[in-house]
């Protein structure tokens, strides 16, 4: 069993609101080439290579990305995709996954829009994760954390588990300032990134254990589905009783089993503007330019064009996108505000 590959599950849902007027319902931020040629989810997939250790994708989707889901996923031997019927949170759709496996199987967890730069340091904490997987514990990734952010849940370190990872001692959720900078400062802390390792037969029992109710809906949805050819269609009726719940809640919070890797993997959750920024190759000058721009005498300027020449002068931590007949213009610390615009939530 300790050879036996690690079934990816790569959750594709939301519309990245906060990445409008580029992210919109008919085209979210998974499905962007946001860092480099390749769009996040495309990345997501590539990162899982056969080569290292991977077994075939499953991809957990909605209807509304199922086109863009298969057009990017290719003809991937083995893959899967399993379309929700409804949108009810990360413990489900988890679920859905493992009720596809067999009890013994490995899958690691992965959000779909996320951008990781060093692909080598991820494969090598999903195959720590793993190890501890197959070990009974429920095993998240814990992300060095470099900056005091408010935005991101955190992990408190615990006892080490061999050479391998350690307990975690706390689940922790987005802190204040003054509590983020002393975790920083502590350095047995790690932003909590939404990438788990499990083995299929521990989740369900833990999720059974501590929210019944999800996982009998979900068993129940399961055994009613039909597959159609690499889909899988969980019932709808069955499906539609299912409590929204994050993993996170439902199961990470309440497990006596919760353990941690640490990855330095060049993690981000593009979250926004300025996380973008952050993620790109930059100027000497800390300027990001997509498209047609004269920049003059401007520092740390994100810009984003499908189209006109943008001109800026003097300008420094600001955002501009242009995308069709929207322009959004920003400052770098209001770039968490863009998915409250009448604009992006109506998209």
């Amino acid at each position: 069993m300790s050879d036996s590959p690690i079934h990816p599950v790569v959750l594709c849902g939301g519309s990245g609101t906060r990445l409008w007027p580029r992210s919109r319902a008919s085209m979210p931020k998974p499905f962007l080439p946001l860092v480099g040629n390749s769009t996040l989810f495309e990345a997501t997939v590539a990162r899982c290579d056969p080569a290292a250790g991977f077994a075939a994708p499953i991809v957990v989707t909605g209807t509304a990305h199922l086109a863009h889901v298969e057009a990017q996923l290719g003809n991937r031997d083995g893959a899967q995709v399993i379309v929700e019927p409804a949108a009810r949170n990360t413990a489900a759709a988890i679920a859905l996954a493992a009720l596809r496996l067999g009890e013994d199987d490995i899958m690691l967890v992965c959000p779909s829009d996320h951008h990781i730069a060093d692909a080598p340091a991820f494969q090598a904490a999903a195959r720590a994760a793993a190890q501890l997987a197959r070990q009974g514990w429920l095993v998240s990734f814990g992300i060095a954390a470099t900056a005091p952010e408010t935005g991101f849940g955190y992990l408190q370190r615990g006892a080490p588990i061999g050479d391998l990872g350690f307990k975690v001692a706390r689940f922790i959720e987005k802190p204040d300032q003054a509590r983020a900078e002393a975790f920083l400062a502590d350095g047995g802390y790690a932003w909590n990134g939404g990438i788990f390792a499990f083995r299929v037969g521990t989740f369900l029992t833990e999720l059974a254990a501590h929210r019944p109710a999800i996982a009998a809906a979900v068993q129940a949805a399961v055994a009613g589905g039909r597959a159609d050819g690499a889909r899988f269609h969980p019932d709808a009726q069955a499906f539609a009783r299912i409590e929204s719940e994050s993993v996170d809640y439902a199961v990470m919070e309440n497990t006596a089993h919760a353990a941690m890797v640490p990855a330095s993997m060049g993690w981000s959750d593009i979250g926004n503007w300025d996380a973008l920024l952050v993620a790109r190759d930059r100027d000497d000058q800390g300027n990001s330019v997509t498209g047609q721009a004269d920049l003059v005498q401007c520092r740390n300027v994100l810009v984003e064009s499908d189209g006109p020449r943008v001109s800026a002068i003097g300008l420094e931590d600001v955002v501009i996108v242009v995308d069709g007949q929207d322009v959004l213009v920003t400052t770098r610390a209001g770039a968490q505000l863009v998915g409250k615009l009448p604009g992006a939530a109506n998209q």
